[in-house]
């Protein structure tokens, strides 16, 4: 094994090369990766030669995949491989990957497939740094606080931007209507590393008003987008990113004129979150057994 390791910045996000993910890995490789996931949070492989199935047998060494999406059609032919098309819109709003579900991916896979010729970056954040990052009293309240997760929000979209396509889009994507409680701050089953667990879906504080809970929300979200907390990624062709979903949020940028861009997406199955008093996050609506199996739990 070569494996060779490459901070890309200070709190999130490593290159790595001297490895072919189009072939077998040995257990050691794979320990080697899963490591260097778990402190950068976030990995970059450049020049890989994989298709769609090869995607999937890579990503199936951090555990049992997921199918594509609870609620969207995956590409034709790979039940477990998301199109990330932007035809079929665009997630350019802070998240992390499907935590309107009781136990969202622990880990998620893009590979490029169609590049813009400028723009379409994909920013992920690190959670861990931006808990770091709170003052003292704002950790406190963090500590406490749960959050309620839905795939079926208001999303203020202006009357005049919806046309059929994002209506039927967005009927899709709430087909099946979802809300979960998870703690604000997730505890890292594998590092012990605390993490504030909100994004996109969140949109309520549990006990909190909609009006009190987006103050909060948003005031502890401007800890996890502060610029030195964030890998902002240009892609190339034939490149593969994966990042840690349990402690990481991205975005992708709207910023390239409408011009194709493709990425095909496979996710982990993940464990259900645990706050800082060990308690597990709870569904309140919706039933994602078709989407994926539950991780067992791990110890730090």
């Amino acid at each position: 094994m070569s494996l060779d390791i490459q901070k890309v910045t200070a709190n999130i996000g490593a290159r790595v090369s001297g490895v072919d993910i189009s072939q077998p890995l040995d257990e050691e490789t794979v320990s080697a990766l899963r490591e260097a996931l778990n402190v950068h949070k976030a990995l970059v492989l450049d020049d890989v030669d994989l298709d769609d199935a090869g995607h999937q047998a890579f990503a199936r060494h951090f555990g049992d995949i997921t199918t594509a999406h609870p609620t969207v059609s995956a590409v034709d032919g790979a039940a477990n491989v998301l199109p990330v098309d932007s035809e079929r819109g665009r997630a350019n709003h802070w998240h992390t990957d499907v935590t309107f579900v009781l136990n969202p991916p622990q880990a998620t896979t893009l590979r490029s497939i169609t590049i813009p010729p400028y723009g379409g970056e994909t920013l992920i954040a690190s959670s861990a740094a931006a808990y770091r990052d709170l003052p003292e009293p704002l950790r406190r309240l963090a500590d406490t606080l749960w959050a309620e997760h839905t795939n079926d929000y208001d999303y203020a979209v202006p009357d005049e931007e919806i046309d059929a396509e994002k209506a039927e889009q967005r009927a899709e994507f709430t087909s099946i209507k979802y809300r979960t409680a998870h703690p604000v701050v997730r505890v890292h089953p594998l590092t012990g590393e605390r993490g504030l667990f909100i994004g996109g879906f969140a949109q309520r504080i549990v006990g909190l008003s909609v009006g009190e809970s987006r103050k909060i929300l948003d005031l502890l979200q401007s800890y996890v987008t502060r610029p030195e907390n964030i890998l902002r990624w240009r892609w190339s062709p034939n490149q593969l990113v994966i990042f840690d979903n349990r402690i990481t949020q991205h975005y992708a940028i709207d910023n390239y004129d409408g011009l194709p861009r493709r990425l095909h997406r496979v996710t982990v199955a993940g464990d259900v979150p645990v706050g800082i008093e060990g308690k597990e996050s709870y569904s309140i609506e919706g039933d994602a057994s078709h989407y994926t199996t539950v991780a067992a739990p791990v110890a730090a």
